[in-house]
């Protein structure tokens, strides 16, 4: 099985709405995504409660049944959506892969 972390900080007034807004509307981008593509065991949506000013704002955790099950999912149409949007509101993003 693979694991696919990512975590967010989006920009103070992203998508021309509230920071908070726009995290709840990135959540329910990112959650459609659940049942939708082939290969994709799991996914779960964080939002951050710690006040650290290193925290970031949102997580995203998918399990994946193989590399090659991450990268269909990583080429799939719905989530290149969901990644552009992501990519217009976002201010820094960090990833991680592993194998468990």
């Amino acid at each position: 099985m693979i694991k696919h972390i990512v975590l967010w900080t989006l920009k103070g007034k992203a998508d021309g709405i509230d920071k908070q807004e726009a995290i709840a509307k990135m959540k329910i981008k990112l959650e459609s995504l659940t049942g939708k593509i082939d290969g994709l065991l799991s996914l779960q949506v964080g939002l951050n409660k710690n006040s650290s000013p290193e925290a970031y704002d949102i997580c995203l955790v998918t399990e994946h049944i193989s590399w090659e099950a991450l990268q269909q999912y990583q080429d799939h149409p719905l989530h290149k959506e969901v990644a552009t949007y992501i990519g217009e509101i976002r201010k820094n993003r960090a990833v991680a892969d592993f194998e468990c």
